[in-house]
């Protein structure tokens, strides 16, 4: 089959390096555990050209081509790559569809914080706290059981973001009672696919930094 298009963040810094768009990530991260021959073209998302801006009117990342259309959110496409590529199946259970849900905005929250006592980190810890009671009620390592599927490559990326920003400028990591998750973790970052389309950590850190500066 062709290779599948599709536009994804460029590094702020080296703009013909991988960036560190979590939710890229996702559809890479899909791409690759499906099997599916694809070809990048990295977006300057701090200078869009012309031509991904006439493809993309809202400027966001990722979009992709599917049937002939740009198509954008990863959201969207994730769910149209499981329609049209069923296998093999990274289609989540609905019991397991908000598992995890609400952690990456918690830890926005305590990344962008500038009070020490708002109790946005103890807020972050309760979302990682159910999400480790999850874990620990399944035999695992993901959330669905033995089988990877497509809450785990939403929540991957999240995860390396969430360990990489606030390590860097919090001086924070993951409680180590929280030891279903952390194992969790490392399970998604150690697979292959996972290797191949993460940012590099400097990036990661520059990609937070106007957030966090603001």
């Amino acid at each position: 089959m062709a290779a599948l298009e599709i536009c994804v963040k460029a590094a702020d810094t080296a703009p013909d390096v991988l960036g560190d768009c979590p939710f890229s990530q996702r559809v890479l991260l899909t791409l690759e555990e499906k099997k599916l021959p694809y070809k990048i073209h990295l977006v300057n998302v701090s200078d869009k050209p012309q031509w991904f801006l006439d493809i993309s009117p809202e400027g966001k990342v990722p979009v992709m081509k599917l049937d002939g259309k740009w198509v954008a959110d990863s959201d969207v496409i994730v769910g149209i790559l499981e329609e049209k590529y069923p296998e093999p199946s990274l289609k989540t259970p609905p019991e397991f569809a908000s598992v995890g849900s609400k952690i990456f905005g918690a830890f926005v929250t305590f990344l962008t914080s500038k009070d020490p006592n708002d109790g946005s980190d103890k807020a972050l810890v309760v979302e990682l706290e159910a999400l480790e009671s999850h874990l620990k009620s399944r035999p695992g390592p993901f959330v669905a059981g033995e089988k990877l599927n497509g809450v785990d490559l939403s929540l991957a990326p999240k995860l390396y973001h969430l360990e990489i920003a606030l390590g860097h400028y919090k001086k924070w990591s993951v409680p180590e009672s929280l030891v279903n998750v952390r194992s969790y973790a490392n399970a998604l970052f150690s697979r292959e696919s996972f290797e191949k389309t993460k940012a590099k950590k400097e990036f990661v850190v520059a990609g937070w930094a106007s957030k966090v500066n603001k």
